[in-house]
């Protein structure tokens, strides 16, 4: 099996594949935890919702680079959900469903309609659950993922005091003079950008799971804001490098066996966690 996966490595489109997967998972664990301490694990789900409607769209009007037209798409639902969320009318909860139910029924009304391949079955499938098109990224898909990638690394560097600050307690950051809605519109934009990368590793249905799965198998074993960050990182970097090699090995859809091997490796943390736990009484 080694010798197999060496001869795979010796392809451009494996590397490009790896590089891209990586990038993905690095910069979705770092929103994750912040998204899940804040209660916002929602917008991850209701923006790929969001983005599988603007595929459709993208899709009907023959769009050949459909990033043009669902990146700022949801960049924009993004916005109007973290408005929304404060709302008195529509809450946050009620919003979300409207745009998911909302974006996944007309896109795939429109995608029967004017259905531009034979296989809509397939297409829809593909775009929910991944496809292999990880598989068939060119340089320039790479080094647009790795522009991306570091635009969403150095937001957080550059902004980590006042995430932080944000995340734990926004009533006290108002009152210190941070301008909670300014931060919080940073982070529901960048989940957007990192959203609309992993459309192509995981698929709109499961990109959640690269947001949701590391942040919370990290704290079950660390309570530090910077340790749960960094050990994120680390489990989702590890989580999608290993569904990765062993999707290419195998076979399996690679959406699929990364959220497989998160799901494994959070039963793994929650089993030390509680063994932390029994051990200090």
């Amino acid at each position: 099996m080694i010798d197999k996966l060496i001869d795979y490595l010796q392809y451009p489109f494996v590397i490009y594949a790896l590089i891209v997967g990586i990038l993905i998972a690095f910069c979705s664990s770092l929103l994750g935890v912040t998204l899940v301490l804040k209660r916002f694990s929602f917008i991850g789900d209701g923006l790929s919702h969001v983005a599988f409607g603007a595929v459709a769209i993208a899709s009907v009007l023959k769009i050949t680079n459909n990033t043009l037209l669902v990146l700022p798409i949801t960049i924009i639902c993004a916005i109007l959900l973290l408005r929304t969320s404060k709302s008195t009318k529509i809450k946050g909860d009620a919003a979300i469903a409207m745009l998911s139910v909302g974006a996944l029924g007309l896109g795939y009304l429109l995608m029967n309609i004017f259905s531009t391949s034979s296989n809509v079955t397939g297409d829809v499938c593909s775009t929910l659950f991944g496809a292999t098109s990880i598989l068939t990224l060119n340089s320039l898909d790479v080094w647009i993922c790795i522009g991306l990638s570091v635009l969403v690394l150095v937001v957080f560097i550059l902004f980590y005091n006042k995430i932080f600050a944000v995340t734990f307690d926004e009533d006290f950051a108002l009152a210190t003079g941070t301008n909670s809605n300014i931060y919080n519109l940073i982070i529901a934009i960048t989940i957007a950008l990192v959203i609309v990368l992993a459309m192509n590793l995981v698929g709109s249905l499961l990109i959640s799971a690269l947001v949701i799965f590391p942040a919370l198998s990290a704290m079950r074993v660390f309570k530090s804001f910077k340790s749960v960050i960094i050990c994120s990182a680390c489990f989702s970097v590890f989580c999608a490098a290993l569904g990765m090699i062993i999707s290419i090995l195998e076979g399996t859809p690679v959406g699929s066996t990364i959220v497989a091997m998160d799901i494994l490796g959070f039963i793994i943390f929650w089993i030390i966690g509680l063994s932390r736990k029994g051990l200090a009484k």
